[in-house]
């Protein structure tokens, strides 16, 4: 029997990662806006449903690519850690960046669509996001799952599939309201700039660990 106990840490590390990341605005929350302003919660929720569902696709096939890597060259997840550091960084510089100078958050132009259409498009939309292919690479390198069977593997996409829903759901939520948009706009200085400073910690967590 699986002692889940035993990646709880990676699971944390990971599961951070992801949730703060949500907390930035980028091309999905883009979208998430436009659908909210011009279609209501309703879409806008099943929006986040088709974005936490390729974010699930992209995590699942980083976990296989990095394992079968793993299996071939074990001293790979040296150069994933750095590389997913380095993104962390990076992502670090973009927070520090919107804190100086916020950036107004665009809404997406959107058409018309039916339910069913508009998960296909939050779903398109993460998975062809390159970006979002770096950051699920950056959060495999933490190794939560390494060393675990399918059962530690479902139960941490799950688990992220959960944090992503929620994340986006909640955008969707907000932004459908006016008064909370500019509540957030008033603050995402300082909003950015927390989330500036744990990505720098999490990069210096990640090179650090071994």
């Amino acid at each position: 029997m699986t002692d889940f106990a035993l990646f709880l840490p990676g699971f944390v590390a990971a599961y951070s990662i992801l949730a703060f990341a949500a907390a930035s605005p980028g091309p999905a929350v883009a979208m998430l806006l436009g659908v909210a302003q011009t279609e209501g919660r309703r879409d806008a929720l099943v929006v986040a449903l088709g974005i936490a569902a390729g974010s699930a696709t992209i995590n699942i096939a980083t976990l296989l690519g990095v394992g079968l890597i793993l299996t071939q060259a074990a001293w790979a997840m040296g150069v994933l850690k750095v590389i997913g550091a380095g993104y962390l960084l990076w992502l670090a510089y973009g927070a520090f960046r919107k804190a100086a100078h916020p950036p107004k958050i665009e809404a997406r132009a959107v058409r018309r669509r039916s339910l069913p259409r508009r998960f296909v498009a939050g779903y398109a939309l993460q998975v062809t996001n390159p970006k979002a292919l770096i950051f699920w690479l950056a959060i495999a390198s933490v190794g939560a799952t390494q060393g675990g069977g399918i059962g530690v593997v479902f139960v941490f996409v799950a688990g992220a599939y959960v944090i992503s829903l929620v994340a986006h759901g909640a955008w969707a939520l907000l932004l459908s309201s006016g008064p909370i948009r500019s509540a957030y706009a008033r603050g995402r200085r300082w909003i950015e700039a927390g989330l500036g400073a744990f990505f720098v910690f999490a990069a210096w967590k990640l090179a650090s660990s071994r």
